[in-house]
């Protein structure tokens, strides 16, 4: 009976430990949900919102929704053509953007770095690729080399960058610490160990992240266009700022149809990519 008693009385510890610590966690959700529900009310207190303009502006976009019917396709080859030199801007930014950041990936991987200051700086570099909006990366260049499609290419190159960097680092981490032990144990260099053991097991992961990135990046070189870097983006913004609201409708449907084709396409690699893996 008394052997059994120092057990008994470890467990009733560890269960009241384990008790304070719930409980602590959920004073803690409690706190955290509480300021933000306050720092939401903070917000729309401060910025003193007009809600009687959501119902004007209801009223002014079914007007402008109506004159939007039938869509005009009158210029459906400057469209087409737009559409297709923004496809190009994204695939130019976003494979110049996978192969430096393929490069840079393996600098910045805690478990290969050469040395944790190499990954620190190149992490550092791309927080801060990340922290500046694609946008503005895209006004800097119109500044610098001018409008059309190049400041559209560098800035999805530069922005992709930044991202790319993050993921595929975070994937060579994710490799099983073991086979890297198994090829240093064999005496294998820093380049063997990464074309023998980390490319191989992260391929899949790496594959998946590029498309995923280039299904973002076609989204954004819609958006580009409209800052004048080239792209559908611009025929959408000359025809709103035109008031060609038909006109603006067409260049919305082929902006949905060139999206939607290349997220249905992405969507199959990616699951070809997880079946490999």
């Amino acid at each position: 009976m008394n052997e059994h008693t120092p057990n008994v009385t470890a467990v009733n510890g560890r269960l009241r430990l384990a008790k304070r610590h719930a409980v602590r966690r959920k004073l803690a959700f409690a706190g955290y949900g509480a300021v933000a529900a306050a720092f939401f009310v903070f917000c729309l207190i401060q910025l003193d919102l007009d809600y009687g303009r959501l119902l004007e502006g209801a009223a002014k976009f079914a007007g402008t929704a109506s004159k939007m019917f039938p869509p005009d396709i009158s210029q459906w080859n400057y469209v087409l053509s737009a559409a297709a030199e923004s496809i190009q801007v994204a695939v130019l930014g976003t494979v110049l953007a996978i192969v430096i950041s393929f490069f840079l990936a393996f600098l910045a991987a805690d478990n290969i770095t050469p040395h944790p200051a190499v990954a620190w700086l190149v992490r550092g570099v791309a927080s801060l690729l990340r922290a500046i909006p694609m946008l503005v990366w895209a006004l800097i260049f119109i500044v610098a080399v001018g409008m059309g499609p190049l400041p559209g290419v560098l800035a999805i190159m530069i922005g992709a960058v930044g991202s790319l960097i993050k993921v595929f680092a975070q994937s060579l981490e994710e490799v099983d610490e073991g086979v890297i032990e198994a090829l240093r144990a064999t005496g294998a260099g820093w380049f063997a160990i990464v074309l023998q053991g980390v490319l191989p097991c992260a391929v899949s992961a790496l594959l998946a992240w590029c498309v995923m990135r280039f299904e973002g990046d076609l989204a954004e070189s819609t958006i580009l266009g409209a800052v004048g870097a080239g792209g559908i983006g611009y025929e959408l913004s000359h025809a709103m700022r035109s008031y060609k609201f038909d006109q603006a409708l067409f260049v919305g449907f082929v902006i949905f149809a060139m999206v939607f084709s290349v997220e249905l396409i992405s969507n199959r690699l990616k699951l070809s990519f997880r079946k490999k893996s």
